[in-house]
């Protein structure tokens, strides 16, 4: 599991400060915190982290089920972190959609747990697939074992980890079918997963078995896509 940057909202400053240090002990990095509704929400767009860790009981006027309002409608995951158990806060958090509920006081193994567990949910239920036909059979095939698609006349070449396929399709088509952003034109022949490029050169790209191609027109912008993500 990757090392994930966490973000904490909680209006106790001692109670971050343990949040941090036990984060900091499972591995994780704890990229900032606010006590506030509107500093929380400015900071969490600012800073992107992976996952937000949200108290309910925060300073000012709104509190972490109005904020939990907002990420959803920004699809930005977190997690509730809270001593609130009563029901009526239960009922207005079950108008929203955290990837779970953390009851305080919490031990470090379980907030690793809660959060690892939160985590592999959340890239579960983001994955995406593609269905293809190849020599008369079809396959679905998880976008993200993709590593690039290369145009062959009114073809399309698939390049996945482990096997290529060769589909009835122009680059345009294929391309068209890929759901989320990790796909972008390199070269007028070529579609790469930018989860899968390693490094970019002067006149191509590195993915985890080969090298393609990148046109100086592209270079730039894939450059730029790969220190966004």
């Amino acid at each position: 599991m990757k090392s994930l940057n966490i973000f904490i909202v909680e209006d106790e400053p001692l109670i971050v400060s343990t949040i941090e240090v036990a984060l900091r002990k499972q591995g994780f990095f704890a990229v900032g915190d606010a006590e506030d509704y509107t500093t929380a929400l400015r900071d969490i767009e600012l800073l992107k982290p992976d996952l937000t860790l949200l108290d309910i009981q925060l300073s000012g006027d709104k509190d972490g089920v109005d904020l939990a309002i907002e990420l959803d409608k920004k699809n930005i995951p977190y997690l509730f972190l809270s001593s609130q158990t009563d029901p009526n806060t239960i009922e207005r958090v079950k108008h929203t959609n955290p990837l779970g509920y953390i009851v305080k006081p919490f031990t470090e193994t379980s907030l690793r747990t809660n959060i690892e567990l939160a985590w592999h949910n959340y890239n579960e239920s983001k994955q995406h697939f593609l269905t293809i036909k190849h020599e008369g059979r079809l396959h679905r095939i998880n976008q993200n074992s993709i590593q690039y698609l290369k145009a062959f006349d009114n073809y399309c070449y698939v390049i996945t980890n482990t096997e290529t396929y060769l589909v009835p399709h122009t680059l345009k088509h294929i391309s068209e079918q890929l759901q989320g952003n990790n796909f972008i034109k390199t070269h007028r022949s070529y579609v790469a997963n930018l989860k899968h490029i390693l490094s970019v050169d002067k006149n191509t790209i590195s993915l985890s078995n080969e090298s393609i191609p990148v046109s100086a027109s592209q270079k730039s912008l894939v450059v730029s896509r790969l220190k966004s993500i």
